[in-house]
């Protein structure tokens, strides 16, 4: 913070009767929720849902937020220097127009550091108010790593620190099974909540825990898998900061920005709305029996659209999602790819996917944050095998040809993968010759390199080209099959990669 903008600190004290009395209301309520993870995610989107559920009188409680490593100390002692207090920047587009506000958080009773007060951390499992688990750890988090219990001592991964937090709250009530939690892992694993309740009772054995207390988790916790979406850009830049600084007069070291849109469908009766009254505060979230439907359609319309992009748009020079978006030629042909190729493969009616797709062209185009197309083409390869590839084939073999704006993205693909081995790492090259580092498996990109090696851009004949395809269409250690089997597929990306090298979109 610049010596110019210099401002006290946010802090309960900071705010005015009024102000102190609202926020007070709040986080002086019971405890209901656990949270693991003190990062700019669950601030912008659980944090946020909460507190604004709170607000309207719907949920009456209050947070308790630690973090899941020893390296959130930092983060977990600002929380707790600004009273728990942070400001929330949404802005972006929402239905077409402009949108920006600006909101004071409140949710944060308390900040518990488990390195540093593993007693204390533990006697939270004791709290007969609490009702819920919330947790994002990242996906390297949310892994099951063999390990001992030591009384007395924090145990470092996130499942075995909740393992040991369980067995207390297990103790504490002799098993009664009215004391179980919910759990809700925002990590982005599928299946997250299964992931989380394996990882519990594999540690349960390695701690020596009783058959009885396994039983408890099994029957009495419930452990629920749950999708969320949204863009939470963190802290603004430097100068921002300082304008805001001295538009509000006081600092604030844990603003947080973050897109209009957001989404959480949990898999679990919907009856439990009543205890985490999201939906009833107007907020997007479902309650839903299957979570899979989400799940797919996440995966193919905005991960397959960003995917679709990444290398085509690489390709021609393009830097960011918005600026792809906002090109007229560009932005008409992934419109018309998710409209008339991607959703008609996926065949999902009941999900309203049309309005879903606005929904996702209208985050791409959001004027508050620069997306890199580069890190959306990190493991492009194994994301397209994901996101882009079923579609196209799915389509197929349902409507018997081609889906020729998919195909187009597939042929963009495998010409941007034409990797040269440097010693800054595998390049390649965009139409107009710029060099260009590819990051993906280092397996992959060497046998890409091999297959690619002996063609010359300037004097390639499509006979040399239709070899090589063939060629990196057949690895089935790249793509899992012999896609050099599917009728017409060879010639069709030929033929697109012949029309790439002399023109554009």
């Amino acid at each position: 913070m610049s010596a110019s903008t210099k401002r006290p600190r946010l802090k309960l004290n900071l705010l005015g009767n009024d102000g102190q009395r609202k926020c007070k209301e709040i986080i002086e309520r019971p405890v209901k929720v656990l949270q693991v993870g003190e990062g700019n995610f669950l601030r912008g989107f659980a944090d946020w849902m909460l507190h604004e559920s709170a607000r309207q009188g719907k949920f009456h409680g209050s947070i308790v937020v630690t973090q899941p490593r020893p390296g959130g100390k930092a983060k977990l002692e600002q929380i707790r220097e600004q009273d728990g207090l942070y400001t929330m920047i949404t802005r972006g587009l929402s239905d077409g127009k402009p949108v920006e506000r600006t909101e004071l958080i409140s949710i944060f009773s308390r900040c518990m550091n488990p390195y540093e007060e593993w007693q204390d951390f533990l006697e939270l499992a004791e709290l007969p108010s609490l009702e819920f688990v919330i947790s994002n750890t990242t996906e390297s988090g949310l892994k099951y790593i063999s390990s001992e219990y030591v009384e007395g001592e924090p145990v470092q991964s996130f499942p075995g620190k909740l393992t040991v937090f369980l067995h207390r709250r297990f103790e504490r009530f002799a098993g009664d099974p009215a004391r179980g939690l919910i759990h809700l892992p925002c990590e982005l694993l599928e299946g997250n909540g299964d992931v989380l309740r394996s990882c519990v009772l594999r540690h349960s054995e390695d701690f020596g825990y009783s058959d009885a207390f396994r039983t408890w988790i099994t029957e009495h916790n419930l452990f629920l898998n749950n999708l969320v979406d949204r863009i939470v850009t963190g802290a603004p830049t430097q100068d921002e900061a300082d304008a805001l600084t001295n538009r509000w007069g006081y600092e604030d070291q844990l603003i947080n920005t973050a897109e209009p849109y957001h989404f959480w469908a949990i898999q679990g009766d919907e009856a439990l709305d009543k205890k985490l009254p999201l939906k009833q505060a107007g907020l997007n979230v479902h309650w839903v029996k299957d979570l899979k439907p989400f799940q797919l359609r996440k995966v193919r319309i905005l991960n397959g659209a960003h995917t679709l992009m990444s290398s085509l748009g690489i390709l021609q020079g393009k830097q960011h999602v918005r600026e792809t978006m906002e090109d007229p030629q560009f932005g008409s042909f992934i419109r018309e790819a998710v409209h008339e190729e991607i959703i008609p493969a996926l065949n999902m009616p009941d999900l309203n996917l049309g309005l879903y797709a606005e929904e996702i062209f209208e985050r791409f185009l959001n004027p508050y944050i620069n997306h890199k197309l580069q890190d959306i083409a990190l493991n492009t390869i194994g994301k397209f095998k994901v996101r882009v590839l079923p579609t196209l084939l799915s389509y197929e073999q349902n409507e018997g040809n081609w889906p020729s704006r998919l195909l187009r993205g597939f042929a963009g693909l495998l010409y941007l993968y034409r990797p040269v081995s440097t010693p800054e790492g595998y390049q390649t090259q965009r139409l107009n010759g710029e060099s260009f580092i590819l990051r993906d498996d280092p397996q992959v990109l060497s046998l890409l390199a091999g297959y690619w090696e002996d063609y010359d851009t300037l004097n390639s004949n499509e006979q040399q080209l239709d070899r090589i395809i063939g060629s990196v269409l057949s690895d089935v250690s790249i793509w899992g099959e012999n896609l050099d089997e599917r009728e017409g597929l060879r010639e069709a990306l030929v033929h697109e990669i012949s029309l790439l090298k002399g023109e554009s979109l």
